[in-house]
């Protein structure tokens, strides 16, 4: 079922869910709309929980779905009513990545596919403000865009079987960040000493959707001492935007 006017497309994820789909792109705009919906979304007491992706949102209801086309209507209703929606204060956070080839696998493969120097690969990472689009598919897996296109590399043909946590990687126009040990397929450039995921804090990650990360770099040596500061070693920067 489609929403000409918000291109939006609606479907019955399972008896009690709801799979809402936008234009499949990585853009800002798309993700303020879908953080603004589920902000309304988790007011109401008949929702359990709502989860967002690059472009979509997934709506888990307490209880199994009547009907699905009522239940569209007022999704719908909902979505067109600009006077729900809020400005949504995010964070921004500075977060530091050694860059050294210790804690970097990938980053001369990287180097040498793109024709950049690794000064150059570190300048052009730690240049830009990255958007959280959504966190997953890890518990703390932050996915952030967009990458600088001078970066852009796909996956690995083979993925690693076990990258350390913290690990900084780059796949296609998004950069990431492996919060535990994890095969992946993504480039690692570099390694960030922080915990980003721990359950008994609430919330367990720092960052969520719609905040904005940033690197800086660190030494071999500045990674192992923040990394045996202590276990909540959150040795980052936090700005409140505006």
């Amino acid at each position: 079922m489609k929403s000409k006017k918000n291109k939006l497309f609606f479907f019955l994820y399972n008896k009690n869910s709801i799979l809402i789909e936008w234009p499949k792109i990585i853009n800002k705009s798309i993700l303020k709309d879908i953080l603004n919906f589920s902000n309304k979304l988790n007011k109401i007491k008949t929702i359990q929980y709502t989860t967002n992706g690059y472009n979509s949102l997934l709506i888990s209801y307490k209880s199994n779905i009547k009907s699905f086309e009522k239940e569209i209507f007022k999704l719908k209703r909902l979505h067109k009513d600009k006077l729900e929606d809020k400005i949504i204060k995010n964070n921004h956070w500075k977060i530091p990545v050694c860059y050294e080839k210790k804690y970097a696998p990938d980053i001369s493969y990287v180097s040498k596919k793109l024709n950049l120097s690794i000064q150059e690969i570190i300048k052009i990472h730690t240049q830009k403000k990255y958007k959280v689009y959504f966190i997953g598919f890890l518990p703390g897996f932050l996915y952030l865009g967009k990458l600088n296109n001078t970066l852009k590399l796909p996956r690995k043909n083979k993925p690693s079987s076990n990258y350390m946590a913290g690990s900084v990687g780059i796949a296609e126009n998004q950069t990431g960040i492996y919060p535990n040990v994890s095969p992946g397929g993504w480039n690692v450039i570099g390694n960030s000493p922080i915990h980003f995921f721990d359950p008994l804090n609430n919330p367990p990650c720092f960052a969520t959707s719609g905040d904005t990360v940033e690197f800086y770099p660190i030494s071999k040596k500045e990674h192992e001492n923040i990394k045996i500061e202590s276990k909540s070693n959150l040795n980052y920067i936090r700005i409140l935007n505006d």
